[in-house]
């Protein structure tokens, strides 16, 4: 691809171009995504420490009645939410297809005698085990997939849960997704960054397909030192919180309950869903509060308490 592919694209569409994703697995992409897990300066792969430590004291006192369990992190990155969760008695299994982020996990894990593993590996694909007491899929990850696999994914977490066992969503508002994809085309220029070791340019540009629902953003890479363009591109479904519920109901989950943080001070806010959707309680503040990013999503596989 060059400069005049850029030039002669065509309109703006929800498909991906074959070869286009964001290649995550990648050994080279990984280990420079590594870097923006790790860094302490933006929330944008992962969030800094110490959000990170409220979101685990919520898990661990809230979600898990602050007793000891098995939890299985999907998407888990470099392992800093299984790790404190691990600090705090929990034995948790994480899994991820990036390999750098699973040899950093792994690595701090051999650091301390702390009951956690981590496993490289699609959650498309792999199997999950049995025996959990929580699943978390936190920072958007469902909204990586499509609407079907997605849906595989919170069918496979039910089979995965204890009977008793909660799965926690964290997940993308229908409105974040829906901004995104109207941003306007933007720009910046890098020495060295995500898409790339050496100076670079990067074109974005996103796509709000309102049939769909589903936002796109193509990213265009310009190597400066040849002008080569590589092309990456993902696709984000966005859904209502309905559509979530109706998610978690048709795996089989009961007493959904949707929060507007995880420990970060506006639980007031918490929207409760029982399993006749009609019926619904919101408790949200008034409308002329911001909209939220990030929505978070609790709810239980029916059994007996093993924990």
């Amino acid at each position: 691809m060059d400069l005049f592919d850029i030039v002669r694209r065509g309109p703006a569409s929800s498909s991906v171009p074959e070869g286009s994703k964001i290649p995550w697995d990648d050994p080279d992409f990984s280990r420079r995504m590594l870097r923006e897990h790790l860094t302490q300066e933006h929330d944008a792969a992962s969030r800094r420490s110490e959000r990170i430590d409220r979101h685990v004291k919520w898990i661990h006192e809230t979600v898990l009645a602050g007793q000891a369990g098995r939890v299985l992190d999907l998407g888990c990155g470099p392992g800093l939410y299984s790790d404190r969760l691990a600090r705090v008695g929990h034995r948790c299994i994480g899994i991820d297809f990036s390999p750098a982020s699973i040899d950093y996990a792994r690595e701090h894990a051999s650091t301390a005698d702390l009951a956690r593993g981590y496993t490289l590996a699609d959650i498309l694909t792999t199997e999950f085990g049995a025996g959990f007491n929580l699943v978390m899929l936190l920072f958007g990850e469902l909204n990586a997939f499509s609407r079907l696999s997605a849906a595989d994914i919170v069918n496979k977490a039910y089979r995965a849960l204890a009977p008793a066992g909660t799965i926690l969503l964290e997940a993308h508002t229908f409105d974040a997704v829906h901004r995104l994809g109207e941003k306007e085309p933007g720009w910046y220029a890098s020495e060295q960054g995500l898409f790339s070791d050496s100076e670079f340019i990067c074109l974005m540009e996103q796509n709000w397909d309102g049939e769909n629902r589903i936002a796109t953003q193509r990213f265009f890479i310009i190597d400066a030192s040849n002008g080569n363009v590589t092309q990456h591109a993902q696709n984000i479904p966005a859904y209502t919180d309905e559509e979530y519920v109706a998610i978690l109901e048709a795996a089989g989950f009961i007493d959904i309950v949707f929060h507007a943080s995880m420990g970060e001070g506006d639980e007031q806010r918490a929207i409760e869903f029982s399993s006749d959707t009609d019926k619904r309680h919101n408790a949200q503040a008034d409308a002329k509060d911001p909209p939220l990013d990030f929505v978070a999503v609790t709810a239980t596989k029916p059994g007996r308490d093993r924990l």
